[in-house]
């Protein structure tokens, strides 16, 4: 009788990791999700990794899925072709009934995810995100002045229109009264009062939220319901809200260190590179408040001189960038090779469907180091 589980239905597994790593967080410019692989089929297995390459595809069995962090199939691929180093890799993996998934960006915004890894592997305690995601979509808040009799018309048709929603709330507005003015001109047809005459009437200031993308068609609907020729209105674009996601983190050490064992203690933490620990900064300046991004992060070195931090933990520092961080910013940098700061990840990832789906998916972390940095010197 064969030891072998029945497996786990590969959407059963999708769903999994899009709850954990939602698709949604992503960026624009990334490609995440299924790569290769039946969701009707069931898997029998889940070998995690950094990098889809040769060496880690041997590692994963028949039947099996490979969870990659990297994309493989990202910028320039209009082939698939067996004769190319990609293409071959996915008829590899077709052929002998195993599937490729991807989170990449997404697992890098999500809570917990790959910046969350890193700094646990440090021993840091997260407290804020590095560069927050906006929760909501682009929002307008509409303020709309109406005579009190005309109020609730007019706010049913924003809500018909799309306003209101908060959430799982919908119909969602405020009002308070007021008296409006106006004086008609030669031309004008007004509702109320007459050419001519100065006319105050007791309206209400009514407010709802929207998504800006409905705007032109809240003003249709507005023009409609509104019952003056020129109605009186608003429209405020809303900053966005910062939510519990995004890429990088802060996080606190158990008690202050130098910054020189702050960097001793990334090199033990974290897998060995040729790469290894670079470090800039006073090796004596005590350190307890660190940010931390799991791969390349100069793009954030701006938003880090602006957080309540000592240091930078994170990868693909070029010279310049980091040279004039240096010069304006007293944050002290370290700066370790790019998959050694996303390995974390793994581990979590593996917790993540171990812990939905136990004993009935064998889970496990591939042993092969997949940076391309390979020489010790």
């Amino acid at each position: 009788m064969s030891g072998r589980t029945a497996g786990v239905p590969l959407a059963e597994v999708i769903a999994a990791l899009d709850t954990a790593y939602p698709p949604h967080l992503a960026h624009d410019w990334d490609s995440v999700g299924l790569v290769c692989g039946d969701p009707d089929e069931p898997v029998e297995s889940v070998t995690i990794a950094v990098d889809a390459t040769d060496a880690v595809v041997d590692e994963v069995p028949e039947r099996g899925l490979l969870l990659a962090h990297h994309p493989l199939l990202l910028r320039g691929v209009d082939t698939v072709a067996a004769d190319t180093a990609k293409g071959a890799l996915i008829h590899r993996l077709i052929r002998t009934g195993r599937a490729l998934f991807t989170a990449h960006t997404n697992a890098d915004a999500a809570s917990p995810g790959v910046s969350d890894a890193l700094a646990e592997a440090l021993g840091l305690t997260v407290d804020a995100v590095l560069s927050p995601a906006a929760s909501d979509p682009d929002l307008d808040k509409w303020v709309v002045f109406v005579p009190a009799t005309d109020a609730a018309k007019v706010r049913q048709a924003l809500f018909d229109a799309g306003a209101g929603h908060i959430g799982d709330y919908s119909h969602c507005s405020w009002s308070v009264g007021g008296t409006g003015q106006f004086l008609p001109h030669d031309g004008a047809a007004p509702a109320i009062g007459e050419v001519g005459t100065v006319e105050q009437v007791a309206e209400d200031r009514v407010e709802v939220i929207a998504p800006s993308r409905l705007r032109a068609t809240i003003l249709s609907a507005l023009r409609a319901a509104h019952p003056y020729e020129e109605p009186a209105f608003d429209i405020f674009a809303l900053a966005p809200i910062p939510a519990g996601v995004g890429i990088g983190r802060i996080g606190v050490l158990d008690q202050p260190i130098p910054l020189s064992a702050l960097a001793s203690r990334v090199r033990a933490a974290l897998p060995a590179t040729s790469w290894g620990v670079r470090t800039s900064g006073d090796p004596d300046a005590m350190v307890s408040r660190v940010a931390v991004c799991g791969g390349a992060g100069d793009s954030l070195l701006g938003t880090v001189a602006r957080a309540d931090v000592q240091a930078y933990v994170t990868s693909d520092l070029r010279h310049h960038p980091a040279d004039e961080h240096r010069r304006a910013s007293p944050v002290a940098l370290i700066d370790v090779a790019h998959w050694a700061t996303e390995f974390p990840w793994c581990a979590q990832a593996a917790g993540v469907l171990r812990g939905q789906f136990g004993a009935a998916l064998e889970v496990r972390v591939s042993s092969v180091r997949t940076d391309p940095w390979n020489v010790e010197c």
